[in-house]
C-alpha cells in the first residue's frame, strides 16, 4: 500500500491526525519489568497506572510495596484497575506460584494499606464492558503502552510485548488517564466532563515520528476500523499475532485479501487461558487454512497483540475479539515510520515464526466446539 496515502486515510476514518513520539520495544517480561521497575524507582513527581489486571500472586505484592514506598516517599501514586479483570484474575493461583505463598485477600486494601496510594476502580456496571487499557505514565515524561498486567505470569511465564513511549504521544495518554480517572471517581460522568474541559497536558518533550493513538470506546471502534482499512488496503502482506481471534468480520477480510494474493499469516498460541476462546482459535484456525492464510502455532502462551500490514503496524491492548473492536476499552498504537516497523518485525514476528510450527492439517472438530465458538463470540 502507499503508507503517505493510507495516512491521510486514516485521518479521515479515525477523525483526528496522528500524534509524535518515540517507540522502544520491551519483549516479554525481563525486558519490561526490568525497566518497569527502574522506572518507578527513579520517578521525581507522579506514577499513574492503568490496567486490568493487578494480581495479589508474590511478584504483583513486590512491584505494589515498591509503589506504596514510593508514595511514602511524596510521589504521587493513582492506580486505576478494572474491578472485574482484578477479582477474577485474583481467584486463580498461576502455576508457578510458590506453593507457600499467601496472598492478600483485597489487592485494593492492599496497595492502599499504611501508603499514600490513591485507587479507583473502573465503572462497569453491567460487567461487560471492561477496561482493558493497560498505560503506565511516569513524570508525565515517559509512558508504557500494551499487553501485559502486572502479576506473575507477566513476568516469567508468557510470550507478551510492551512500549516504552516518549513524546508529545506520552501528553495525549496522560490526558485519557485523566479522564478515565475522574470518570472513576465519585462525580462520575460530571467528573469526566468537567476533566475534558481542561486543557490537555503538555509536559512531554517534542520529538519523535508520527504515531497514532487508537480506541476502542463507548461508539468509537477505531481499532477495528483502522485495521480493516489496512487489511483492504495490503497487497503485499499482512502478519497477525494475537491470543484471542474470534472476530468473524476480520477473518472474513483477512480471506478476501488472501484471495488478492496478500501474503497473510497469522501467530496463535499452543496453550490459550480461555477454553471457549481456545475452542473458537481452533475453529478460527481451521477457517483460515481453508482459505489459503498461513497459521503458525507458537509454543506456549503468547499473550502479544500485535499486527503488521504492508508497513503499517498497530499493536496495544486489543485482541482480535468482538470484546476488544466494540465494548472494552483499549487502547493501541500505530505507525508506519520504517524504523519501528522494521524493528518490531525483526524482535517480534520473524523469531516468532521461527518459534511456532506452521500448522498444515486443520484441528479436529467437535459439535461442542461450534457451542463454544457461539459463546466466545457473544460473550468473551
Amino acid at each position: 500500500m502507499d503508507l503517505d496515502d493510507f495516512e491521510l486515510q486514516l485521518d479521515q476514518v479515525i477523525g483526528r491526525i496522528a500524534t509524535r513520539g518515540t517507540i522502544d520495544y520491551l519483549v516479554d517480561g525481563e525486558e519490561f519489568f526490568v525497566r518497569f521497575i527502574d522506572a518507578i524507582s527513579t520517578a521525581t513527581g507522579s506514577v499513574d497506572i492503568r490496567t486490568y489486571i493487578f494480581d495479589n500472586d508474590d511478584f504483583a505484592e513486590k512491584i505494589a510495596d515498591l509503589l506504596r514506598r514510593r508514595s511514602n516517599e511524596g510521589i504521587e501514586t493513582r492506580i486505576l484497575l478494572d474491578g472485574l479483570g482484578t477479582i477474577l484474575a485474583t481467584a486463580a493461583d498461576d502455576e508457578s506460584q510458590p506453593e507457600d505463598y499467601e496472598a492478600p485477600a483485597s489487592v485494593r486494601q492492599f496497595l492502599e494499606s499504611d501508603s499514600g496510594i490513591d485507587v479507583r476502580q473502573s465503572r462497569n456496571p453491567w460487567l461487560v464492558a471492561g477496561d482493558h487499557v493497560k498505560t503506565t505514565i511516569i513524570d508525565e515524561e515517559i509512558a508504557f503502552a500494551g499487553g501485559m498486567n502486572i502479576g506473575r505470569e507477566y513476568r516469567f511465564v508468557w510470550h507478551d510485548l510492551m512500549m516504552e513511549l516518549r513524546g508529545p504521544v506520552v501528553d495525549e495518554l496522560q490526558n485519557e488517564f485523566n479522564k478515565a480517572w475522574a470518570h472513576a471517581g465519585m462525580m462520575g460522568d460530571a467528573a469526566y466532563v468537567l476533566q475534558r474541559l481542561k486543557p490537555n497536558p503538555d509536559s512531554a518533550e517534542q520529538l519523535g515520528y508520527p504515531l497514532r493513538v487508537l480506541h476502542t470506546r463507548t461508539g468509537e471502534a477505531e481499532i477495528f476500523n483502522a485495521q480493516r482499512a489496512a487489511i483492504r488496503n495490503a497487497r503485499n502482506y499482512i502478519y497477525i499475532q494475537n491470543a484471542y481471534l474470534t472476530d468473524d468480520a476480520m477473518l472474513y477480510e483477512l480471506a478476501k485479501a488472501r484471495r488478492r494474493g496478500v501474503d497473510v499469516r497469522v501467530i496463535l498460541p499452543l496453550v490459550g487461558n480461555h477454553g471457549p476462546i481456545n475452542k473458537s482459535n481452533a475453529l478460527a484456525a481451521n477457517a483460515m487454512l481453508e482459505h489459503g492464510i498461513r497459521v503458525f502455532v507458537y509454543p506456549g502462551m503468547s499473550h502479544v497483540k500485535a499486527a503488521v500490514f504492508d508497513g503499517w503496524a498497530c499493536l496495544g491492548s486489543a485482541n482480535w475479539d468482538k470484546l476488544s473492536f466494540r465494548t472494552n476499552k483499549e487502547l493501541n498504537i500505530a505507525t508506519s515510520h520504517p524504523e519501528y516497523v522494521d524493528e518490531l518485525l525483526d524482535r517480534v514476528f520473524y523469531p516468532d515464526f521461527e518459534k511456532s510450527v506452521e500448522l498444515t492439517e486443520p484441528f479436529p472438530e467437535r459439535w461442542s466446539d461450534h457451542l463454544m465458538e457461539i459463546v466466545a463470540d457473544f460473550v468473551l
